[in-house]
């Protein structure tokens, strides 16, 4: 008995030829992202990687992506759309539109997107967009994080769609007037590279269509949207029905010291169909600490493409099945003229409502609390070269990735939003980019969250900052709540910055603030907590937390107040008899 042939608008389907389309999809945005990473030139970019590439069909739904930075997954789809909307009828060959506006499905205002139609034989049939994080945006304070902002015009050059480049003719009108509100020259090098990168993907996508035909192309592209939506079907299907509530903490909005907000999470699992509800959190800040519907939706994604099969594609029928209800008004979707700034930083919070949620259904697939993003950005002068620089503290971010059923966390990959993304900086070219002495950049001892399945460890840094005329940002959470445990893991540690005068005096700034002064010489001290543990320490095999006492994660206090473990100080080998006394005390509730 023969196999049916699928078609699709009269073209045979060719199963193999799918797989083909979709790993040439992956290859040319990985391309992308190759050539973006080699021909920018703000560290944010070239090595933190902040940025996103992607192709998109011709109605801006998504095909393919290479998201460096996780909290960007969704962020380039949603604005294609709307441009496709926004310019109907009036889209050509050789257009190069930028974008960031939040309250056009913007995701951040620095995260500056780049789409470039891609057409076959005069006809739109697809879009090569890339996004990433620019060193300034314009607004009042330099870099673009405005903690004081209560509103977007003091953030942030907003950028609805615009044409810079019209049927291959640059409208140097436009161009000028855009990097005329930008502070810092290398911004409009790096926006130069943004379209090289997306004239990469335009090259390959014509050579693929080229190859293959127009009507196979648009059919198989077709089929493997349907494909990923019954792969991502069958992932929620092997999740119980049921309605799931989470619940989390957002702390300092950056004008009331103190406050606080609720992120809220009903999520409905309906056999091959699930539903992220958002309409209990609470309503948006009077400051920055708000996100945007673009930057929420981002962070639904990334979570829970953490506990599906990471072999699914990232196109259109991912997200098919997914429902989000967001609400405008709230903490995740501010109403305009909010200020956004901090949106992507929301992230975490989002990730934490959802996993506690989740836990209750999927345990073995969730991770418990991932260490909070507490960060600061340094701008001044770079007396060496005589010329403004900028530098988020990339080194220092980062801390332990919670624990999950069967694994440790991973060491300093804090930052939910930024797994896989936001490298180190290599100290060399950290120590050549800006005016600043690397001192101390090591895992701190006892951060990470005990467990039968510990958190990551965080991490400890010193930096010399020999900048004139500085000022610091500093934006994020983490210094009041530490990451949680689940299932009688414990809690990892808490984030902090210093700043500490030549003078010796010693300064801790909020978790949000704007800190103007800041004097040459002085020292940057920054501690990223760990992750949160999973499950029982004292189930960890003695032997599991010797070796960790051994590598310098754990002390020996530590390994016998949070794991029933006692070690020789002298040998470091285990009391055996000791350890099972104190461990079976614990079982029998003494």
């Amino acid at each position: 008995m023969s196999a049916k042939v699928e078609e699709i608008n009269g073209v045979k389907i060719d199963k193999i030829l799918v797989s083909v389309f979709q790993r040439r999809f992956k290859s040319i945005t990985q391309e992308m992202s190759i050539a973006l990473t080699r021909t920018t030139r703000s560290p944010i970019l070239c090595e933190a990687k902040d940025f996103v590439t992607g192709l998109y069909g011709a109605r801006g739904k998504m095909l393919e992506q290479t998201e460096n930075l996780p909290i960007l997954s969704f962020s380039l789809g949603p604005v294609c759309e709307y441009i496709v909307r926004y310019f109907d009828g009036e889209i050509y060959p050789g257009d190069v539109i930028f974008h960031n506006d939040v309250f056009s499905m913007g995701n951040q205002n620095n995260d500056v997107a780049v789409y470039k139609p891609i057409f076959y034989q005069d006809k739109l049939v697809a879009w090569a967009a890339c996004k990433g994080h620019q060193a300034d945006i314009g607004g009042a304070v330099a870099g673009g994080y405005n903690p004081n902002a209560t509103e977007v015009w003091q953030e942030a050059l907003r950028i609805p769609p615009v044409k810079v480049y019209e049927k291959g003719k640059l409208r140097k009108d436009v161009w000028e007037l855009i990097f005329a509100n930008i502070r810092f020259d290398m911004v409009r090098e790096d926006m130069k590279a943004l379209i090289g990168s997306c004239t990469v993907g335009e090259r390959r996508m014509l050579d693929l269509i080229d190859k293959y035909g127009l009507d196979v192309f648009e059919a198989h592209k077709e089929y493997l949207y349907r494909s990923t939506e019954k792969m991502m079907r069958a992932e929620i299907r092997d999740i119980p029905n049921g309605v799931y509530n989470g619940e989390s903490t957002v702390y300092y909005d950056g004008h009331n010291v103190g406050s606080r907000y609720q992120i809220r999470v009903k999520i409905t699992v309906e056999d091959e169909e699930i539903t992220f509800d958002f309409s209990d959190t609470d309503p948006q800040t009077p400051g920055f600490v708000n996100g945007t519907f673009t930057s929420s939706a981002s962070a639904v994604m990334l979570t829970f493409l953490q506990m599906v099969n990471p072999d699914i594609p990232h196109n259109d029928g991912m997200v098919r099945p997914v429902k989000m209800i967001i609400p405008e008004g709230t903490i995740l979707n501010a109403r305009y003229p909010a200020a956004t700034t901090f949106g992507n930083h929301l992230c975490p919070a989002t990730a934490d409502a959802i996993i506690r949620a989740l836990s209750q259904a999927v345990p073995e697939r969730v991770t418990a609390g991932w260490n909070q993003l507490l960060c600061g950005l340094v701008t001044g002068q770079d007396k060496r070269k005589n010329l403004p620089y900028v530098d988020i503290v990339f080194l220092g971010m980062k801390g332990g990735s919670g624990g999950t059923y069967g694994y440790d966390g991973y060491d300093h990959i804090g930052m939910i939003d930024a797994s896989g993304g936001v490298l180190d900086q290599d100290y060399e070219m950290f120590e050549q980019q800006a005016p600043h002495l690397l001192l101390k950049h090591e895992y701190l001892t006892d951060s990470a969250g005990a467990g039968l399945w510990r958190g990551g460890l965080g991490i400890e840094t010193e930096i010399k900052i020999n900048g004139e005329k500085m000022s610091c940002v500093t934006f994020g959470d983490g210094d009041v709540e530490p990451a949680f445990g689940l299932f009688g893991g414990k809690m990892g540690t808490l984030n902090k910055i210093e700043f500490r005068y030549p003078d010796g005096r010693v300064y801790t700034p909020l978790s949000k603030e704007l800190v103007s002064g800041v004097q040459p010489g002085s020292v940057w001290f920054q501690q990223a907590g760990g992750g949160g543990g999973y499950g029982d320490p004292y189930l960890r095999s003695a032997e599991k937390v010797l070796k960790d006492v051994k590598n310098g994660v754990v002390s020996i206090e530590k390994a016998k107040t949070d794991y029933g473990v006692i070690i020789d100080p002298v040998t470091l080998e285990i009391n055996l008899k000791s350890t099972t006394e104190l461990r079976s005390m614990r079982r029998n509730g003494c």
